[in-house]
């Protein structure tokens, strides 16, 4: 089963994600869920390094993702980080009817560590 957590702050506005887990819908290399959720995940992250003037802190494991957005963004720039990640949210949740049965989306609410 894979995890995504979303996490959100004050504003709502998603200030971090995390991808975790193997859908095991199918064999590894055939997976299209998981195929489908790293790609949307995988996306995002070369959205916000290409369409943001500081790069988000983001670590790539074996069957984990995690980004996290910059603090220091001006507001145009937090607006469009907020387009990309709101447009992985809905690819992801258009998959829920199919396949949700072999992921879980969490929306928890952002606490700076």
């Amino acid at each position: 089963m894979v995890t995504v957590e979303l996490f959100l702050a004050e504003d709502d506005y998603i200030q971090a994600f995390q991808v975790e887990g193997h859908a095991g819908a199918a064999p590894y290399g055939e997976d299209i869920v998981c195929a489908a959720i790293s790609i949307l995940s995988q996306t995002a992250v070369v959205g916000l390094n290409h369409f943001l003037s500081l790069a988000p802190e983001v670590m790539i494991q074996e069957g984990l993702l995690r980004c996290t957005l910059p603090e220091k963004l001006n507001a145009e720039e937090k607006e469009r980080a907020q387009v990309i990640l709101n447009t992985m949210s809905l690819g992801l949740e258009a998959l829920e009817p199919n396949y949700g049965k072999y992921f879980k989306i969490h929306k928890r609410r952002w606490t700076k560590c």
